[in-house]
């Protein structure tokens, strides 16, 4: 188990839920950092007593330095905070729950710095991930997913010494809030109805992911570089109930499945306790009670957001790195009400036909096509 604990994203959903699962645990918490939401922080650094707090501008630092003046508290702010706070010396584990690519240069200096990383920050291996997973081999720092569906493959892997004994990955997908819906009835949707997840509660982001099923797309990326198999040994399938969080089928013919309820603390607890498993918080599953469990194929035409990216995963290089940023920029917009659900899928993929492509690309190119993908989606006009 882990020792000492930073978590990158404090304010968000996996944030609070990292910090629950630190006090059911007794894991100390030595770095805190957020973005803007400094009321939440500063009752958060009152709880765990950090000795390193991060926001994300000066102003945020200064209310914050105002706000634990009696405590012995440092405060940093911007990129650099971050990278210090990634790389604090007395953790050993960092859990990156920064939403976007924002993430990523602080995933990479954990890494260097030899950290365990619970890794709930999707994007950073969906721009980078042959950068990152090269990088943690070299430094030998474990990473553990925190994302429900690959913590369930992470598990039934536990027992596997030998990759190539995978056919493949099957990675489960509630389908939204939307499934079963038609094009015509989701071009009316709101960012209100697109909120309304059926099984999980995350922040606004993954949530509206979820309605795209973009999210999905990015959890095959993330599958692929998490575990080296090509697009084709990757496959999604719609379980609506979120019991079953993801499979493994082997070359036998066998298949192992990760079932459990619906809560996030479960894979946040393994990444601070693996290899242990202990008492947790989470409601104990009861078979008698789910129903059927049943599995279909997700409708593509009616969101070609994760077909859109099921072909950025076939072509890797900046093509992910391009359409993960567009995607952050048209989901924010759509989140202002400012453009319709169908724009999400228009904008990424304008974006990813307009970023120049680069098949193996470094780390200032993949953020080259992420900034130029932001900026096509992001226009008001496109």
């Amino acid at each position: 188990m882990v020792k000492n604990l930073c978590v990158l994203g404090s304010t968000g959903s996996i944030g609070r839920q990292s910090l629950e699962v630190a006090a059911h645990l007794g894991v100390p918490v030595s770095v805190l950092a957020a973005g803007h939401n400094i009321d939440r922080l500063v009752d958060q650094c009152r709880a765990f007593r950090p000795k390193l707090a991060v926001t994300a501008d000066a102003e945020g630092a200064e209310r914050l330095s105002m706000a634990l003046r009696d405590l012995p508290i440092r405060i940093a702010w911007g990129e650099e905070g971050l990278l210090e706070a990634a790389a604090f010396p007395e953790t050993d584990c960092v859990i990156t729950a920064i939403v976007g690519t924002l993430g990523l240069k602080p995933t990479l200096a954990a890494i260097a710095a030899g950290k365990r990383i619970g890794l709930a920050n999707k994007e950073t291996l969906v721009c980078a991930g042959e950068l990152v997973m090269a990088a943690a081999r070299e430094r030998g720092a474990e990473i553990i997913p925190v994302d429900s569906e690959h913590s369930a493959i992470f598990q039934c892997l536990m027992g596997c010494a030998d990759r190539r004994e995978i056919r493949r990955l099957l990675l489960t997908c509630s389908g939204g809030p939307f499934f079963g819906m038609d094009r015509e009835a989701l071009t009316k949707v709101t960012p209100r109805d697109a909120l309304r997840h059926p099984n999980w509660r995350m922040g606004p982001k993954i949530t509206i992911d979820c309605a795209t099923l973009m999210n999905k797309g990015l959890e095959v990326i993330e599958a692929m570089r998490l575990y080296g198999l090509p697009r084709e040994r990757v496959r999604v399938l719609i379980h609506r109930k979120s019991v079953v969080h993801s499979l493994v089928e082997f070359n036998d013919g066998a298949v192992l499945a990760q079932l459990g309820t619906p809560d996030m603390r479960l894979p946040i607890q393994l990444a601070m306790t693996y290899p242990q498993r202990l008492p947790g918080l989470v409601q104990e599953l009861d078979l008698t009670k789910c129903g059927a469990l049943t599995f279909c194929e997700p409708d593509l035409d009616t969101f070609p957001c994760l077909a859109l990216a099921l072909e950025c995963a076939g072509a890797g290089g900046t093509a992910c790195a391009a359409m993960n940023g567009a995607n952050e920029a048209a989901v924010g917009l759509f989140l202002q009400e400012k453009i319709g659900f169908y724009d999400i899928y228009e904008r990424v993929s304008q974006a990813v036909e307009a970023v120049p492509f680069t098949r193996s690309p470094d780390l200032a190119q993949i953020l080259e096509a992420d900034r130029l993908a932001r900026e096509i989606a992001g226009r008001i006009s496109v």
